[in-house]
């Protein structure tokens, strides 16, 4: 079924790929229900909701994508549904605003079952498509780094360096060095050993500690939260959602596309430009969207933490099963695992060394070419600053054609990229981001 021999990996590496991803984005279990919590959503719905999503979009992704990508609850869009939508909409509820989620996620099932995301993978220039991984590393390197205080906010310069000395930033550069000496040795799963070794340390110095418990029961309060999607439809128009739907879609479109792109050319998946399989890695995502907005939470994304599988030799499928299996035991050892992900300096090492593996991409890019190399220059500056992947997706994509026309080229443009470009610049000139 995952073409172990053909994808040259083994059982072995597969799981040990899974288990690395795992605990690179299981914060997210922890993370989604606190900022959800903040639109009235209870804790426990979140926490649940956010593994049934996680399970049946990486369940997808590894039995019929055969990918080893992970999907989840994406960051920003939970944020975003959180202060933007509930926050900036008076008197509307969270039901109402999972309902324009739900309407988001039946949209990108229809738009996935055709070709569309498919073509808009192949549309995407060469040297877009290597700025985003650029980008993706630069943005998880520096995620790695500014958790653990290695990096922090500056008055001036907005970030700066960080106090060397405290507890977190001494556990990661440990944890670094440790996870650099396995890789160095060539050792199997050294990112996953870097983060062991990494857990002892925090917790023989106190760092990590288990006062809750391990287990717990898991649970979902408020049962199912969007069923009808007639009803879900009704509630869109009587509030007048469609600005709302309709960014979701497109963020998501494109955080989603972009990671996968990013992560697959990584692993070496893709095949002359084309991402084999598009169609049933791109439903993964939308219909854990839809699901997960019947349960309670945020529309789910590729997640950019699945390169630090494929960085420990995920090829398929079965990394993305490992990680579905881990998070169906994560539901039962809530206390435990909110523990671990909570000190990032566990995971923050995995994160930066990934990035640095992924920027290998800008060696790609033909930098003696200016309307080649600026849109992906604009990608790869732009995440990281922005804190956000389809940003830099968007300016990248605007930037190209209006290049490409200046210079002449206009007709080396594909036209998706010229449609894409107006409602990017739309949707960043307009509507709420």
């Amino acid at each position: 079924m995952f073409k172990l021999k053909e994808n040259s990996t083994t059982v072995k590496t597969e799981m040990m790929a899974g288990i690395t991803t795992f605990f690179t984005m299981v914060y997210i279990v922890v993370v989604n229900p606190i900022i959800l919590a903040d639109a009235g959503v209870p804790f426990e719905q979140v926490f649940t909701a956010t593994i049934i999503a996680s399970v049946i979009g990486t369940l997808w992704m590894g039995l019929f994508a055969n990918y080893p990508i992970a999907i989840a609850p994406g960051m920003g869009l939970n944020a975003y549904f959180a202060y933007s939508v509930v926050g900036n909409h008076q008197n509307l509820t969270y039901e109402t605003a999972f309902a324009a989620v739900f309407i988001a996620g039946l949209i990108f099932v229809i738009l996935s079952l055709t070709s569309f995301r498919e073509k808009l993978i192949e549309a995407i220039p060469s040297n877009l498509k290597h700025g985003i991984t650029a980008g993706i590393g630069l943005f998880i390197a520096f995620i790695g780094l500014r958790l653990t205080g290695i990096i922090t906010d500056h008055p001036t310069n907005l970030v700066g360096l960080g106090d060397l000395h405290s507890p977190s930033a001494l556990l990661a550069l440990a944890g670094l060095a440790v996870t650099l000496i396995l890789m160095m040795l060539n050792i199997n799963g050294a990112l996953f050993l870097g983060m062991v070794f990494t857990g002892i340390i925090a917790f023989f110095t106190g760092q990590l500690s288990f006062e809750q418990g391990f287990m717990s029961i898991p649970s979902l309060p408020e049962g199912f939260i969007v069923l009808n999607p007639w009803t879900a439809l009704m509630d869109v128009v009587q509030n007048s959602l469609y600005a709302v739907v309709f960014s979701f879609i497109l963020v998501t479109i494109f955080d989603t596309t972009g990671t996968m792109i990013g992560v697959a050319h990584q692993a070496g998946l893709m095949k002359g430009g084309s991402m084999p399989r598009a169609r049933e890695a791109l439903l993964s995502d939308s219909i854990a969207t839809a699901a997960g907005a019947m349960f309670g939470t945020s529309p789910t994304t590729a997640y950019i933490e699945s390169s630090s599988g494929v960085a420990a030799g995920g090829r398929t499928g079965l990394t993305s099963v490992t990680v579905a299996v881990l998070f169906i035991a994560a539901a039962f050892f809530g206390p435990l695992v909110s523990a671990v992900s909570g000190l990032s300096a566990i995971t923050a090492p995995a994160l930066i060394i990934v990035g640095s593996l992924m920027m290998g991409s800008i060696a790609e890019i033909k930098w003696g070419e200016l309307d080649e190399a600026f849109p992906a220059f604009l990608i790869i500056l732009s995440m990281p600053l922005t804190s956000s992947i389809a940003t830099g997706i968007a300016l990248g994509f605007i930037s190209y054609p209006l290049l490409k026309v200046v210079r002449g080229k206009w007709r080396e443009v594909p036209v998706l990229l010229y449609i894409f470009a107006v409602l990017f610049f739309y949707q960043l000139a307009f509507l709420p981001h």
